[in-house]
């Protein structure tokens, strides 16, 4: 195959020396009792004991010099791409290389045996050879076609890793951006209205978009780490919005489970986005905490005026990164009063 490796590392993927000491030897014993190559030598002859050694021999050669000519054709030759030549060159080097040998062998050990030469036995030791060496190399290239699966199926593997890996770290990257024009909308409606309080915001602002930088270079974030941010983050709310907005986190304490970072201020940023409300009718968030999953609720109140448009980062971007991460959907279900979103938490134990 072209473009392959060389041929050691080839024949390395296979490990075929443990096959090829155990079956070999078989071959010189067989076929020469098949063929009838011993004549009349006897047990009690030696050269009955030399023949076998001579033919254990022969077997070697065949099977070594076949193995060399099939990991130099592979270099050349793909099956799927140029099948019809592949099956010639194979035919051709197993029959023109096994065919001479085996003659040629075979003539020397009637010399040195000073046995008659059976013609007939030659010709079916020979024919017995050929029949076994392409049945070998089609063995050998059944092997190397799986292990070629096996290659490209990880080869494909590492690209969807990858690409999977590319896709979040692209997702992740959208958080800044959504978190920090929220902020500065925010921070801007304080400097015109209060400035101590701005001056409040603002320290705050950067204690929880340390968290963030910080949570950046992790895939997953221990659950109590991100309630504490939510926490955090309510409190920068609670500057703007007083007592309008109210939190309440139930079962914290479910410190083994983890979840992709900063998705419970998504969730967040997405109630405070999407609902109208005072201190009359405040937006209500509940988080309670399950052993494997984390439900956020908040009450529906109707936005007056025009509704603001999303720009598709939101409950996207926090499904996106919950299937690259955890192979599990975000679940989003609502009514007329209530919005409920169910996020999957894994066990550190999975990890």
């Amino acid at each position: 195959m072209e473009g392959q490796q060389d041929d050691n590392t080839q024949i390395d993927d296979i490990r075929d020396i443990p096959l090829m000491l155990w079956l070999v030897p078989w071959f010189g014993v067989i076929i020469p009792n098949l063929t009838g190559l011993l004549g009349p030598l006897g047990v009690r002859d030696l050269k009955y004991w030399f023949g076998y050694l001579c033919f254990v021999t022969l077997a070697y050669a065949i099977w070594w010099g076949n193995r060399w000519l099939y990991l130099r054709q592979r270099r050349y030759f793909d099956w799927f791409q140029r099948p019809i030549s592949k099956i010639i060159t194979v035919l051709f080097a197993n029959i023109f290389y096994t065919a001479p040998v085996t003659f040629l062998w075979c003539w020397l050990w009637y010399r040195v045996a000073g046995l008659p030469l059976d013609w007939e036995a030659l010709k079916d030791t020979t024919l017995f050879n050929v029949i076994a060496v392409i049945f070998i190399t089609h063995v050998y290239e059944t092997a190397f076609l799986i292990k070629d699966r096996e290659s490209d199926l990880l080869r494909l593997a590492k690209l969807e890793q990858s690409r999977a890996l590319a896709e979040l770290e692209a997702l992740k990257n959208q958080v800044d951006p959504h978190f920090m024009f929220n902020s500065l909308n925010t921070l801007s409606h304080l400097v015109n209205t209060d400035q101590p309080l701005a001056q409040e915001f603002i320290e705050k602002l950067a204690d929880v978009y340390r968290y963030i930088l910080q949570s950046k270079e992790k895939d997953l974030v221990q659950l109590v780490e991100e309630i504490q941010f939510l926490n955090n983050y309510f409190d920068l709310l609670r500057l703007r919005f007083g007592n309008s907005i109210q939190l309440w986190v139930e079962n914290q304490e479910q410190s083994l489970q983890f979840l992709p970072p900063i998705s419970l201020q998504l969730l967040l940023e997405n109630a405070v986005k999407h609902n109208g409300f005072d201190e009359n009718t405040p937006l209500k968030i509940r988080v309670t905490c399950h052993h494997d999953h984390l439900l956020f609720i908040n009450n529906k109140r109707k936005k007056q005026g025009i509704e603001v448009a999303s720009n598709g980062i939101g409950l996207k971007n926090l499904n996106d990164r919950f299937q690259l991460l955890l192979q599990q959907s975000i679940e989003v279900r609502e009514n007329v009063h209530e919005f409920l979103v169910k996020l999957p938490l894994v066990n550190l134990e999975r990890l």
